[in-house]
């Protein structure tokens, strides 16, 4: 706070400016002090109902120890029937798991045994088709020897004229 000197002292506006800078700190501090104050006695009333509060429950937890004791009675043996029904809907669940494993294991074994006999049945056609084939014998046919399909003078049959009344090769169905 340095002033200038003029001839009667002090310059008057310098001063003046100070003194309205001071006085807007002044402000600024007394409403903080306010403020801070006015939360001092809000955490001495909030203190208070702490108190209050606190002697309250000590008070109910006294009157209400016995209500307190039946009502955990009481809990404990809801959660020993909730226990027990869990137990034997468990056991339900693992006597239905037991007889879809057993019927699966026997469908299995089933259908290895359907697979067997299938298999068994096919090597015994093959078996006779080789026992048939070999004893067919073939002959060659020169390439030069004429059929009689190559002739002109063959009839078409209703077969491959496509008649009406004409069987359809074995394993061919008609529309």
């Amino acid at each position: 706070m340095r002033f200038s000197m003029g001839k009667t002292g002090y310059d008057q506006r310098q001063v003046d400016s100070c003194l309205d800078e001071l006085g807007i700190r002044l402000s600024r501090l007394a409403a903080r002090v306010e403020g801070a104050a006015a939360a001092t006695r809000e955490w001495d009333e909030i203190r208070q109902e702490v108190a209050w509060l606190n002697g309250l429950l000590q008070r109910l937890a006294l009157d209400d120890a016995e209500t307190t004791r039946r009502a955990g009675d009481a809990v404990r043996q809801e959660a020993a029937e909730i226990l027990a029904q869990a137990r034997f809907e468990l056991d339900e669940a693992r006597e239905e798991a037991r007889r879809v494993r057993e019927q699966a294991y026997a469908d299995a074994v089933q259908a290895r045994r359907d697979f067997e006999a299938a298999l068994y049945a096919r090597r015994r056609r093959e078996a006779l088709v080789d026992e048939v084939l070999a004893g067919v014998t073939v002959e060659p046919v020169p390439a030069d020897t004429p059929t009689a399909a190559a002739g002109t003078g063959v009839p078409a049959s209703r077969v491959a004229a496509g008649g009406r009344d004409a069987e359809p090769p074995r394993g061919r169905t008609t529309r």
